[in-house]
């Protein structure tokens, strides 16, 4: 089983459709006793949450979000955690809304630990 994905910070390797999870979105994980939370902002997402479970190297959880157009909208998700040479987490995602139509595939990958520091250094 790769390593606990509590405190980690991922962000998506490619953007989504307009409106949705992008490359600008950064998730930040918990996790404990095989339960999994994190929350997740950036991009046209103003905040979002997922909530589920771990068992091994597989999340399950259900997601929603508010965008910047102030629509909301959630579905599920389920995901596969590998780790990349370099020692970094990979999540490989099949997601599909449940609020709306449509589904597919995603990937997010751990953001290294100097860029979440640049990014926490110029927050406001």
């Amino acid at each position: 089983m790769a390593r606990s994905l509590d405190g980690l910070v991922l962000a998506p390797v490619a953007d989504q459709a307009p409106g949705q999870v992008g490359t600008r979105t950064r998730f930040t994980y918990h996790e404990k006793d095989g339960e999994i939370w994190a929350e997740y902002a950036g991009g046209d997402v103003v905040r979002g949450y997922l909530v589920g479970g771990r068992e091994g190297d597989r999340l399950d959880f259900r997601y929603v979000q508010l965008k910047r157009d102030g629509t909301t909208s959630s579905g599920h998700c389920v995901s596969a955690v590998t780790e990349l040479s370099d020692g970094r987490v990979r999540l490989e995602e099949s997601w599909a809304w449940e609020s709306q139509t449509g589904r597919g595939t995603s990937v997010v990958e751990q953001v290294p630990d100097e860029v979440v520091e640049q990014v926490t250094e110029h927050a406001p």
